[in-house]
């Protein structure tokens, strides 16, 4: 809708008096009033004027009475919430818009409001901020890991068209994180564990340094609560003599800027955070009492030539560490950030970190891009635009290049999109140059062809070489920051597979993948077609008969693939075997006499094969030779019975069972991945049942996930032990990021134990998730929780 359009819808919107009862916040039934409205009331009124604060007012009487029967978990109100999320945006001065869209985000997924009710009250644009932040409840979903991938990714997606739906939904995770207390144990750590994977990035990379903080700072606490508190008490303790050191080192700094004639400063001690202290602490293999940079000093003036005098009087009062010179002011951080960093030898002797920054620039580290919305009032020529607005818009198409290649329709799966994402929201960045002098952020640790594929797809694609600072450079070296990047092209060139193994961003990789999957599947599907039909003349088999047709286009099916070529090509990239793909067409076009047995040849041909080593007893009727299991009918007697270890059933669970060749009666649990193949044959197929007398001990697979640590692993064999389980086997492994996954095979009576064993396992500090290993979960396949 253009801007005459979309101003013409505007003004038939139905007034709000004639579709609520509600017109201002001061008629509301008492009941029904926020606790926090007079202070989102106060932060609004100093910026917006009379008719944006009408709105405001509107929407937060249409939210009150919507949600006026519902409570939050802790029991309070739930027009708290929206609230106290849009105090979080009216503190950061956003605009009427988006406090309106915080006020009614929870309006269209928890009431009857449709997205079509906030439109016609209040716009278009509120209306899309709305959806932009509302959950796919609607969505079914396996798990809760792809339900979070998938409204994440609807949330950047919306991103991409206003950017302000994730400052929205960053105050609305803020607010939740402060009343985590009131969800269950295992949600508690899910959500910060979320949070501080994604989020806290996310308000990095928008420069929302003061949200960033206290979201690691909320999520620190539920992580890992010993060392948050560890750390918390080691801060308060240590107060005194940080406010004792930072008030003479002020009042240092404080006379010399007098005396230089610098006026209207600010000079402030800076806490480290919580977070912030720990990490440093880890990365350093250093002792609280090792980390003398716990407090920092900043200065806030008017001008950047007063920020490099007051630079000039920090470096005369104290002596500069050698390399700790940062100058962000002449070269801003990606996400704007912009300011002087210093580390001195000051007073004591001890290490000093001083910032120098304008109050503008303050206002920019603190709230980010926030700070000075400036959204669709940035229009025009750029030369028309003021420095603020052009920053603005620099960093908007910033975020939309980092993103877009995830929304890309080739990614269709939402945990491959969310594991990409985190990668590349955590890596740091490096800046480099492009032949025209221009400036670049790439992923660290990137090479020539990352940033030939970052200019454009065709540029990497024809790569041939490149030049670093005027020197040839080979494809594989590493670039670094400062670095003048030059690609060499050649239309005739095209890419390597082996480039998968040099470029390190997942949108080269994504690229690249993309390419091939274009370019070669005709080769591969001529080469699969070839390999086949070697396949099956030794078989005695054409390929191209109808018969051979119609029984490759059925195990094409089977494969799950759409179309016959595409089996081709899988068989031609080496993805499928042909030989297995010769053996289902051979049990199609001449099945073999045991897959034509009747149920009763198939019990007769068990008792007369019985298997090797088998010195069993006759048993009463009915009854199996093992494992707690009855077969049922009274001429079953004297079958052998083995439970398969593909899902290691155990009594309680539902189960059937198989006649095998030989090898008795093989039990699965009925949800086991394998036993759809069992059913294609349904004479061998037969009725099992627990014995509920039998003294059983069964084998279950354990899997756990949590963040490693020091005597980790035992405590959880401890916490098995406690419970009753005789561990057989245990294998562990633990990523880059600090997630340990430990699987167990473990002795167990009964499923009735199984809840307890997982309980006592779950209880162990630093574990997050404890669950039996799923049927068809194999090492590589584990959920991982993000």
């Amino acid at each position: 809708m253009d801007a005459a359009a979309r101003t013409a819808h505007d003004s038939t919107l139905q007034p709000f008096s004639e579709m609520e009862h509600y017109k201002h916040a001061d008629e509301l039934p008492p009941e029904i009033v926020a606790d926090s409205y007079d202070k989102l009331e106060r932060l609004c009124l100093k910026y917006m004027n009379e008719d944006d604060f009408s709105k405001v007012e509107q929407a937060y009487c249409f939210a009150a009475e919507k949600h006026c029967n519902q409570k939050r978990r802790s029991g309070e109100m739930y027009i708290n919430h929206p609230v106290e999320v849009a105090i979080i945006l009216a503190d950061l001065k956003m605009d009427c818009d988006v406090v309106c869209a915080a006020l009614l985000h929870d309006t269209v997924e928890d009431t009857e409001t449709s997205l079509a009710d906030v439109s016609g009250l209040f716009g278009d644009t509120v209306a899309e901020l709305v959806d932009g932040v509302t959950k796919l409840t609607n969505i079914e979903v396996d798990s809760m890991d792809e339900k979070q991938a998938l409204t994440l990714r609807k949330m950047f997606l919306a991103m991409s068209k206003d950017i302000r739906v994730i400052i929205v939904k960053l105050a609305d995770r803020l607010h939740n994180m402060r009343t985590l207390a009131a969800l269950r144990e295992d949600r508690r750590l899910f959500k910060a564990r979320e949070t501080m994977d994604v989020y806290a990035p996310l308000a990095d990379r928008l420069g929302m340094s003061s949200i960033k903080w206290e979201l690691e700072d909320l999520s620190f606490f539920y992580l890992e609560p010993d060392a948050y508190q560890r750390i918390a008490r080691m801060v308060a303790e240590s107060r005194e003599v940080r406010e004792r050191y930072l008030a003479e080192t002020i009042k240092t700094l404080t006379d010399e800027l007098n005396r230089i004639g610098l006026e209207d400063f600010q000079i402030n001690g800076r806490s480290k955070h919580y977070w912030s202290i720990y990490q440093k602490m880890k990365r350093k293999g250093k002792e609280f009492s090792e980390i003398y940079d716990l407090v920092a000093l900043r200065v806030i003036t008017h001008s950047v030539r007063d920020c490099y005098s007051t630079l000039g009087a920090v470096h005369t009062l104290w002596h500069p560490m050698p390399g700790r010179f940062k100058d962000y002011i002449a070269m801003p951080k990606v996400n704007n950030y912009q300011s002087l960093h210093t580390t001195v030898i000051g007073p004591t002797a001890r290490p000093l970190e001083i910032q120098i920054r304008t109050y503008e620039m303050h206002e920019q580290a603190e709230y980010g891009i926030a700070a000075h919305w400036l959204y669709k009032k940035s229009g025009g020529s750029s030369a028309s635009k003021t420095n603020d607005a052009q920053r603005l818009d620099d960093q908007i198409n910033w975020l939309k290049h980092s993103l877009d290649w995830a929304a890309s329709d080739e990614i269709t799966d939402a945990k491959e999109y969310l594991h990409s994402l985190k990668v590349d929201l955590f890596d740091q960045e490096i800046f480099v140059f492009t032949p025209k002098g221009e400036v670049m952020a790439l992923r660290a640790g990137s090479t020539p062809l990352d940033f030939a594929y970052a200019v454009h797809t065709e540029v990497g694609n024809h790569c041939v070489g490149a030049k670093i600072n005027g020197a040839v450079a080979p494809l594989t070296h590493e670039i670094k920051t400062g670095d003048r990047v030059e690609i060499l092209t050649n239309k005739s060139s095209k890419p390597s597979r082996d480039w998968l193994k040099i470029v390190k961003t997942p949108s080269a990789k994504s690229k690249i993948r993309r390419y091939f999957a274009a370019a070669t599947k005709d080769d591969d599907a001529a080469a699969g077609r070839d390999m086949l039909a070697k396949d099956l003349r030794k078989r005695g088999y054409g390929i191209s008969t109808p018969r051979s047709t119609r029984a490759l286009n059925a195990v094409a099916e089977q494969f799950n693939f759409k179309q016959l070529e595409d089996l081709f090509a899988a068989v031609g990239a080496g993805k499928v075997a042909p030989r297995a793909v010769g053996n289902k067409v051979e049990q199609i076009l001449d099945p073999k006499p045991e897959e034509q047995l009747t149920k009763a040849e198939a019990i007769a041909e068990v008792v007369k094969q019985p298997a090797r080593g088998s010195n069993r007893k006759p048993q009463k009727r009915g009854k199996s030779a093992s494992n707690g299991i009855i077969v049922k009918g009274e001429s079953n007697s004297g079958l052998l019975v083995r439970l398969a270890h593909c899902c290691n059933p155990v009594t309680g669970d539902d189960i059937v069972g198989f006649i095998t060749r030989g090898r008795g009666v093989s039990v699965h649990r009925a949800n086991c991945p394998n036993v759809k193949g069992l059913m294609e044959h349904p004479e061998r197929m037969i009725d099992v049942e627990w014995d509920g007398a039998a003294d059983t001990l069964f084998q279950v697979e354990i899997v756990v996930e949590c963040l490693d640590r020091m005597g980790l692993l035992k405590d959880v064999t401890i916490a098995i032990g406690d419970a009753g389980g005789n561990i057989l086997s245990a294998a562990t492994s633990t990523n880059r990021e600090g997630i340990a996954t430990l699987r167990f095979m473990v002795e167990i009576s009964d499923a009735s134990g199984l809840d307890p064993l997982l309980a006592s396992i779950s209880s162990v500090d630093s574990v997050y998730d404890a669950r039996r290993l799923m049927p068809g979960e194999g090492g590589a396949q584990l959920k991982r929780r993000v």
